[in-house]
């Protein structure tokens, strides 16, 4: 046979791995220890098949794990994964230390138990800022209104046109009055200088205001533009903590109106009071608190008193007051804090009598339906959204019929309960 010579169809491909294994090192020196002596001696009839060959490997890779896992509990004591029996053929890293599973001190884990409740029950402090700015910034928008609607000729036509208003003793009719108070209260509201009163001038062509009047006149629409200027920017405020409240603190616009109502009438009801017990001086005194002494003094000839005099401050006094309690008395309904409004299930008197007409059949009420009762008496009212705690007075537990009454005063208590008042529970 020559090299020529072609190859025989059935010859058999040499076997260029004779000892099994190809992960096997190709020397004995690189081999484990045992591994040698524990090897069959190479063969055609040692030869393994693939599939074997994969068992072998299996076999040798969990004995290995085995060993490791052995290692990792003689180290750690005998700790192992969670979840994972000791000594299962999955794979497991070692633990650098065991310091991880040494339980802390118990003051340490009190400690830190607390500081996790405090977290937890804390309440931002954003939404409650909000609701304050609101309940300050009400009262005194509500005051600015009530002013700018009575510096405006329509209220000078109710005061001059009303029956027994006092009149001129110098010569002004209504028409006069009406004609000449209505520039002075443009005056007020407008950009124009002291030369928009200085330079009126009355049918005999001798000036109307004199220049006292009209300094007193600028100093006047000084602290009223001031005032609505102040106004406006306390409006812009309260209109975005509205809409930060709308957004993050359900009821929170609820609440911020209902504390500046209260505050509002508070404030109304205290300087109506002071009004009523001296007008004179409370008129004094809240004109030298904007203006200089001598300033706002004028004798009963002069174009200012004959168009407002003593009785038309009054009368605005009473306006504003009168407007200022209306819509604070208007926003208190509106916002008071029902149990609708609270998030709380409606409480009716059909439902507490069925409860109490149940209780009394079975002997009484436990202990657990009058801490309901109670709980549902005494909680304060809280954000629409959060979970409330108290059961509705459908789910309250009623003992069996077959029970006997705890106490003689459980009957007489269930009585009570019939007959309480349904009603939004006191704030």
């Amino acid at each position: 046979m020559t090299e020529k010579s072609a190859t025989p169809p059935n010859r058999p491909e040499p076997d260029l791995d004779p000892a099994g294994d190809t992960d096997e090192p190709a020397f004995e020196w690189m081999k484990p220890s045992g591994a040698a002596a524990s090897k069959p001696a190479p063969g055609k009839d040692n030869v393994a098949e693939p599939g074997e060959r994969q068992g072998r490997r299996a076999e040798r890779l969990a004995a290995e794990r085995r060993t490791d896992e052995r290692r990792t509990d003689e180290r750690t004591g005998g700790a192992t994964a969670v979840g994972r029996p000791a000594g299962a053929d999955a794979y497991r890293e070692a633990l650098p230390t065991s310091a991880l599973h040494v339980r802390p001190p118990q003051e340490e884990v009190e400690r830190r138990n607390a500081e996790r409740e405090q977290a937890a029950n804390a309440k931002p402090v954003a939404p409650r800022v909000m609701q304050v700015l609101l309940a300050i910034c009400f009262p005194v928008i509500l005051l600015v209104l009530a002013v700018r609607a009575v510096t405006s000729p329509l209220f000078l036509w109710a005061e001059y046109n009303r029956p027994g208003f006092p009149g001129d003793g110098y010569g002004f009719n209504i028409d006069d009055r009406m004609t000449y108070g209505s520039y002075a209260v443009d005056y007020l509201g407008n950009w124009s200088g002291p030369r928009y009163l200085g330079e009126l001038v009355n049918r005999s062509g001798e000036k109307l205001f004199k220049a006292g009047e009209v300094s007193h006149m600028a100093d006047v629409k000084t602290v009223m533009l001031s005032s609505f200027a102040a106004g406006t920017l306390l409006g812009i405020v309260s209109l975005v903590a509205i809409l930060y409240l709308r957004r993050r603190s359900t009821g929170g616009v609820r609440r911020g109106l209902f504390a500046g109502s209260i505050a509002t009438l508070v404030i109304i009801i205290g300087l109506g009071v002071l009004a009523v017990l001296g007008w004179e001086q409370f008129f004094t005194e809240f004109h030298q608190i904007f203006f200089a002494n001598g300033t706002w003094t004028f004798s009963l000839q002069d174009t200012l008193i004959r168009l407002f005099p003593a009785q038309f401050w009054s009368d605005a006094g009473i306006a504003i007051g009168a407007l200022v309690l209306l819509a604070s008395l208007l926003t208190l309904i509106l916002t008071w804090p029902t149990r609708r409004r609270r998030g709380l299930p409606p409480r009716t008197g059909k439902a507490k009598d069925s409860v109490a007409g149940d209780a009394s059949a079975a002997g009484g009420l436990t202990d657990a339906d009058s801490s309901t009762e109670a709980a549902l008496k005494g909680r304060r009212f809280k954000r629409r959204g959060t979970p409330a705690t108290e059961a509705p007075a459908e789910t309250m537990a009623v003992p069996n019929a077959a029970s006997e009454p705890s106490t003689d005063a459980a009957p007489e208590a269930a009585s009570k309960g019939a007959s309480a008042p349904a009603g939004p529970a006191q704030s």
